[in-house]
């Protein structure tokens, strides 16, 4: 059976939703650093941007709501007004399904359109399906930041994937 994939702009009822798919991650994976639950305030602020740029999709699966990809800024200073710092999370019945390489080729198009010039993704190196996906779209490890975080009583490396779009 194929599944169509498809994308649109989040929408403010769709917030509580992605928000539990986030942590999901938080309580049950190190792929996200947070520790404890992020709040509807928290969550609302890391998916919603004034900033035209800066956008987060939904990404719908036969019609269901199954998770989001979003280009924020990388940094805040105005050098790097041309890097976005990109992110998916998925609802977990749908890792390797190919959603996250259709999710990266949308944020890729958007961004291009937007005038960026890298993208860029951090991601902890235990989250092997991740930089899969990311490597397996053209982006390559350009840092690794050692045992930077704790998490359960246990440190954890970071790594930084970058494309130039």
């Amino acid at each position: 059976m194929i599944q169509e994939i498809q994308f649109r702009d989040l929408e403010e009822a769709d917030i509580p939703l992605l928000m539990d798919i986030y942590n999901h991650f938080v309580m049950h994976t190190t792929v996200s650093f947070h520790t404890e639950p992020v709040t509807l305030d928290e969550f609302t602020d890391s998916v919603v941007h004034p900033n035209p740029r800066y956008k987060t999709f939904v990404i719908m699966l036969d019609g269901s709501l199954q998770g989001y990809v979003q280009v924020m800024p990388h940094k805040k200073k105005q050098a790097y007004a041309t890097s976005g710092e990109v992110t998916i999370y998925l609802h977990p019945e749908c890792v390797g399904k190919g959603i996250g390489t259709a999710a990266l080729q949308h944020i890729e198009a958007f961004a291009k359109e937007n005038g960026y010039h890298v993208l860029v993704s951090t991601i902890c190196s235990e989250n092997s399906p991740s930089i899969r996906s990311f490597t397996k779209n053209g982006y390559f490890q350009c840092a690794h930041f050692r045992e930077v975080g704790l998490k359960w009583g246990k440190f954890l490396d970071i790594v930084t994937y970058q494309k130039i779009i």
